[in-house]
């Protein structure tokens, strides 16, 4: 991969761009304005400061990796001449379509279309497309910069030709990817939402507080971050999201929602992005 554009800057997508430009791969960074392009190179820095001072790249690679990145508030510019296209923008099917609407018709006819969606069915996002066999899911975690994994999601029509130029991909970048079918939530989430859920629950119906719920699972079950402070950390809103995707991909009521999530999302209460969730950050 010469060049990569990824469209979305926020907490995935600034380290989606972090990696790559970090690898030496040019990378154009889609925003819908300047004001967030320069909101999202501005995190990338300062991440790339962080590693600086703990001795894992040096200056000159961080000048480099600043210099691999190239900022775009248009989608048909950014994408008209890469070889990759990663989509992070939030969890929203209307919004990816409408994204993957612009990007099929402005990339190149032999470029890779790769979605970092979390939930949404790789195998609908494709439709969304004229190249089907082209598309991908390409599930990085956060922070992207530190997490060797990454969900490779074969849709129904993706060809192998893409999913061994993705997983060797992935393997440039440093990270570990592994291959999984597209059912809602793939592994990562049909796996940790349900838990997130159930602790959340236990909060709801008065169990135990916050801060004992993670403490359990912490040094019961050596879990490096309790579930809630992770909730916290990952978006409640995008908790519900996804859990929503689960419930309504499996209809099975143990993916319902709890109560006190959806209360939460409402209230505007959504973890770290807004200073307060099941915490005050």
């Amino acid at each position: 991969m010469k060049k990569v554009a990824v469209i979305g800057g926020g907490t995935m997508g600034n380290g989606i761009c972090h990696v790559f430009a970090m690898n030496g791969t040019s990378v154009n960074l889609i925003e819908m304005n300047q004001e967030l392009a320069d909101k999202a190179l501005a995190t990338i820095e300062k991440n790339l400061d962080r590693m600086v001072k703990k001795e894992k790249i040096d200056s000159a690679q961080k000048v480099e990796t600043l210099e691999n990145i190239e900022t775009h508030t248009n989608t048909v510019e950014g994408v008209k001449d890469v070889d990759l296209v990663v989509e992070a923008v939030p969890e929203n099917f209307e919004l990816k379509k409408k994204v993957f609407g612009d990007v099929d018709k402005a990339a190149p006819d032999q470029a890779i279309l790769a979605s970092n969606t979390s939930s949404i069915s790789i195998t609908k996002l494709a439709t969304t497309t004229s190249r089907p066999e082209q598309f991908i899911g390409m599930h990085f975690f956060n922070p992207v910069p530190v997490m060797k994994l990454v969900e490779i999601v074969r849709g129904l029509d993706t060809n192998q030709e893409t999913v061994d130029t993705i997983e060797e991909t992935a393997k440039l970048l440093n990270k570990n990817p592994v291959e999984v079918a597209d059912y809602p939530g793939f592994v990562s989430n049909r796996v940790l939402m349900p838990m997130i859920n159930e602790a959340i629950y236990c909060v709801y119906e008065g169990v135990a507080e916050p801060e004992d719920v993670d403490s359990v699972m912490k040094l019961g079950m050596a879990h490096p971050m309790g579930p809630l402070r992770l909730a916290d950390f990952i978006g409640l809103d995008v908790c519900l999201d996804i859990l929503n995707v689960l419930y309504e991909g499996f209809k099975d009521p143990k993916y319902r929602p709890c109560p006190l999530l959806v209360k939460m999302v409402d209230a505007g209460k959504l973890g770290d992005k807004t200073g307060e969730g099941f915490y005050e950050h």
